[in-house]
């Protein structure tokens, strides 16, 4: 049971898994997580963790700009993450929503372009069943939100409660709100920002920069649409009337 909470979605998506992009020098390396975190259709994280496993490399720099996605796929990030040995650098360049803030959370240090965007919120999954079913799920979705919240109580040194009801929100962070939160180390500025990628209309709270129409898009051409019917397919109409009534009354009949 995937446990996430992605309301953030690709506006136009391949069915193909992302592929994982590495760099790497002597020294370090750079990957990119430019995907939502998803076994099926994003970033497949046992692949992702295995790109790490292969670097030798002091310095590791993530490039992040991903809705997020599994929380147990991010966790398994992190823990490659953590077994490289290397210092992990996270660039936050567009985006870092949902599983994929508390990997940032987890690097050594967070950077984080002027016009990105960092958002947290609680974990949430689809369930089925009965009322047992129904509070496992609850309390296993406490415990997500549990751990996580560890996470950036430990990154930010913030009261628990106060990260506890930024989630609770949806909360939104410019960088400098999430420098200033202690989320982020250092905000870069004059890098270009680019979030077009995304679609946020089923968020609760997402800024109204990230909703607005561009102001180069074409106005919609609007056709008015006539209720009357052409005389030529009158007769058509009024037959399939009498089918649809046929039908109705076979089935009301048990037919």
């Amino acid at each position: 049971m995937p446990i996430q909470n992605l309301l953030i979605r690709p506006k136009n998506k391949a069915a193909a898994p992302a592929k994982i992009r590495v760099e790497a020098t002597q020294d370090e390396a750079t990957l990119w997580l430019y995907d939502a975190i998803d076994d099926w259709w994003g970033i497949n994280a046992g692949d992702f963790a295995k790109g790490v496993a292969a670097l030798t490399v002091d310095v590791i720099h993530l490039r992040i700009n991903s809705p997020g996605g599994d929380v147990f796929g991010a966790r398994a990030i992190v823990a490659a993450l953590r077994g490289s040995g290397a210092k992990v650098i996270a660039h936050i360049d567009g985006l870092a929503a949902s599983a994929a803030t508390f990997i940032a959370a987890n690097c050594d240090e967070v950077r984080m372009a002027d016009g990105a965007f960092f958002m947290i919120h609680q974990a949430s999954t689809f369930t089925w069943g009965n009322s047992t079913n129904l509070r496992e799920t609850a309390d296993l979705l406490d415990k997500v939100d549990g751990s996580i919240v560890n996470d950036y109580v430990r990154r930010t040194g913030q009261p628990e409660q106060q990260i506890r009801d930024w989630m609770a929100a949806e909360t939104w962070f410019t960088a400098e709100e999430a420098k200033s939160a202690g989320f982020v180390d250092q905000v870069v500025s004059g890098q270009k920002v680019d979030n077009s990628a995304w679609d946020f209309s089923d968020c609760r709270n997402a800024p109204k920069v990230l909703l607005a129409t561009p102001d180069d898009a074409p106005t919609p051409v609007v056709t008015p649409v006539s209720n009357e019917v052409p005389p030529d397919d009158a007769a058509n109409l009024e037959a399939a009337k009498e089918r649809a009534k046929r039908m109705l009354a076979c089935i009301q009949l048990g037919s």
